[in-house]
């Protein structure tokens, strides 16, 4: 008879704790999990002002675009990091939070480890509800319906293969990371309903101990309708502090309703509108004096002031004795905090439904109100500590985080939750902050998959298998990466390169050469990579050779080698597709004096293979159309990097669908960027970088030299 999950919970907990355990042990080895910076970030949302290096510091902002990540642009909140030697940087971290947390407990080069120093993690993880989320793509003319690949199901479909089981051995080994991530005086905030909040608790238990339960607060997300009022209209936060003793933990407050001031604080006098509190407490006491009359207390109790302040508040007017010898404290409307928020958050301030009428709404299926995320800070820590995130979402946390002044870190393993939070930060004007990965994702994805004696050349033999094709002999094949297809008479050359490079015109170049004297020549080689350079588009397209094929392999491909259980299970579903990419009309630079112009114009946008998109038929028809009829209208976002230097991506220039201070087409970016710089002698190498509607990227990278310069 199979064991009940009450039954099975205390071994999940401590397979969960011995997983991360050796996540940790791993830190300490030469081959750490890192983070790889993507995007530099610098909030310029409207073309119609200045250009974001123009305003304020544009020395020093200057200096960050032109020279090191981490210039003088924005300034630290709070501490800086552990080092005291580099200003702070918030991140948005696109893939496994698992993943994101090691890297960020091992550090880098340019932020050292984070363990012990976040102040706040809140998490609102999905809550097992067997959920099947699919991802909407709202085109000009045409809505599409994506299934989410292999690794964003888990960020989307809230789907487990052993039900609430899987659910429970995801979350209990990111606990016990986010603990060692927390300062000994933080906390953390998790967010969760009644499918397996209290599976969850039992965990939190475990990791955090019983005893460092702060507070289980229930948060009314709707008011009850008549046909929801037996239903479910609440969630729970579970609150835990790293130590009992948190020193951060403090009162929060909400204002006062109307009918509740016009019941309550139905006096004034010259001073202002009061409320009548008895100053009386339980338990016995002696007479007090004010002022002429010593009074005792009412029967059975005592004074619940010392004569001390009962003499200063009764001179200051602040005590009222009425006619039957009541005595009473006035308490001041104006000087009230409000009414102090514990355990039930059911008043309006905080409900969902709040977002139905304001600008905050971002399409998110599981977005919660600003409100409810700003009581959460609030309650937990003061201006300028960091708070964490792991299951940013709608990107609410970093938010309400960067409103209120705090340092943060998000992420997400959904490309439509970082496009969506990137938006969103842009959008507020936040300082600029990273977008970032993890980096080797693939190797490390192969790890967990294929075990510790894993090899990239191992990797290389299941891509050359995936794509039918037959490993070369040894003596030719030293990296294993290298196999052959023969059909028809022709023979195919097959290169696998590897996924801790990005693949370019070097690579390319090895391959046609490899396919022109390799074991006597071939009739085509077909180079299969994972990340590309920037260049890669031009490079294809200089070495003109009909001969060379590009494909991507699929980002997601360990993962669904994983989830299906074997390759032979695999082969029939995997698809390698052509590449992405973009073509601008040629930049324009103008030089006026001290400024510079730069005019980017985007030309045309090619999307990867439609088969590689996880659609239906009709679906994929649908876009099949839109990309023929309107290319650029499948892009999601873009940026501008007017001085790229090969290694991080600095956006000074951003725009996106929906953003209203460009245009008012919430489908359409503009196509059309124009930068204003101080002026750099010498050609600029401008990058540009696009994100399509289903979150895959393309770049270009072009040198543009003076074309025209007046006085």
């Amino acid at each position: 008879m199979a064991k009940s999950l009450l039954e099975e919970l205390p071994r999940i907990v401590a397979e969960g704790k011995r997983e991360a355990e050796r996540i940790l042990e791993s830190l300490e080895g030469r081959h750490r999990v890192a983070l790889q910076t993507r995007e530099w970030v610098l909030p310029n949302k409207d073309t119609a002002a200045q250009d974001w290096i123009q305003q304020g510091n544009a020395a020093a902002a200057l200096a960050s675009v032109q020279g090191g990540l981490f210039g003088n642009v924005q300034p630290a909140l709070g501490d800086a990091t552990p080092a005291g030697n580099t200003p702070w940087a918030n991140r948005l971290i696109y893939g496994d939070n698992l993943m994101a947390m090691a890297a960020l407990l091992a550090g880098d080069e340019h932020t050292p480890s984070l363990r012990g120093k976040v102040d706040l993690i809140y998490i609102d993880p999905p809550f097992d509800s067997k959920a099947d989320y699919r991802t909407k793509v709202t085109l000009p003319g045409v809505e599409l319906e994506q299934k989410p690949t292999v690794i964003e199901q888990f960020a989307y479909s809230d789907t487990w293969s052993d039900g609430t089981a899987s659910y429970l051995a995801m979350i209990t080994p990111r606990l016990v990371l986010m603990r060692e991530l927390l300062a000994e005086t933080g906390s953390i905030y998790v967010h969760l309903d009644w499918h397996v909040g209290h599976y969850v608790k039992i965990a939190l238990d475990e990791v955090f101990g019983r005893k460092n339960l702060l507070n289980e607060v229930i948060w009314m997300k709707t008011k009850p309708k008549s046909s929801t009022a037996t239903g479910k209209v609440h969630d729970t936060l579970f609150w835990y502090g790293k130590n009992p003793d948190v020193s951060d933990v403090k009162f929060v407050y909400r204002d006062h309703s109307e009918e509740y001031v016009k019941k309550t604080y139905k006096y004034s006098d010259e001073n202002g509108q009061y409320a009548l509190v008895t100053l009386d407490a339980p338990g016995q006491g002696e007479p007090r004096r004010f002022g002429d009359l010593t009074l005792p207390p009412p029967n059975g109790r005592h004074w619940a002031w010392g004569q001390d302040r009962i003499d200063s508040e009764f001179s200051k007017g602040n005590i009222y004795i009425g006619p039957k010898g009541a005595v009473y404290q006035k308490r001041y409307l104006d000087k009230t905090d409000g009414q102090v928020v514990g355990s039930l958050w059911i008043d309006e301030d905080v409900r969902i439904g709040l977002m139905d009428s304001s600008n905050e709404a971002v399409g998110y299926d599981t977005q919660k109100p600003e409100r409810l995320i700003k009581r959460v800070i609030e309650s937990a820590t003061e201006k300028g500590q960091l708070i964490a995130d792991f299951f940013g979402g709608s990107g609410t946390t970093a938010a309400v985080a960067e409103k209120l002044g705090c340092r943060w870190i998000t992420s997400d393993l959904g490309k439509p939750a970082c496009m969506i939070m990137r938006k969103r930060l842009i959008d507020q004007n936040a300082q600029p902050f990273l977008y970032q990965a993890i980096g080797d994702y693939q190797v490390e994805a192969a790890k967990a998959t294929l075990g510790k004696k894993f090899r990239v050349g191992d990797l290389a033999g299941i891509v050359l298998s995936l794509f039918g094709a037959l490993p070369l002999p040894p003596e030719d094949n030293p990296n294993r990466n290298l196999g052959k297809i023969t059909a028809g008479g022709n023979k195919t050359l097959i290169v696998v390169d590897s996924p801790n490079k990005l693949t370019g015109a070097a690579t390319l170049k090895k391959a046609i050469a490899q396919r022109d004297t390799l074991m006597g020549g071939w009739d085509k080689v077909v180079v299969l990579g994972w990340n590309f350079e920037p260049a890669i588009g031009e490079a294809i397209t200089a070495f003109n050779d009909a001969r060379l094929e590009v494909l991507v392999i699929p980002p997601d491909l360990l993962d669904r080698l994983k989830k299906k259980g074997g390759l032979e299970k695999l082969k029939s579903s995997v698809r390698f597709a052509s590449l992405q990419y973009l073509t601008l009309h040629p930049v324009q630079r103008q030089i006026q004096g001290a400024q510079e112009t730069l005019t980017v114009r985007l030309a045309n946008y090619v999307l990867l293979s439609p088969e590689a998109i996880n659609l239906d038929e009709a679906n994929r028809a649908k876009l099949q159309a839109v990309a023929n009829k309107e290319p650029l209208a499948l892009i999601e976002y873009w940026a501008v990097d007017p001085d790229y230097d090969g290694q991080v991506f600095r956006s000074v220039w951003q725009d996106y669908r929906g953003n209203a201070d460009n245009d008012g087409d919430p489908l359409r970016v503009t196509t059309e960027a124009v930068l204003t710089l101080p002026v750099k002698t010498g050609p600029r190498r401008v990058c540009v970088r696009v994100v399509d509607v289903f979150g895959f990227e393309a770049e270009v990278l072009v040198e543009v030299s003076v074309a025209g310069a007046s006085a």
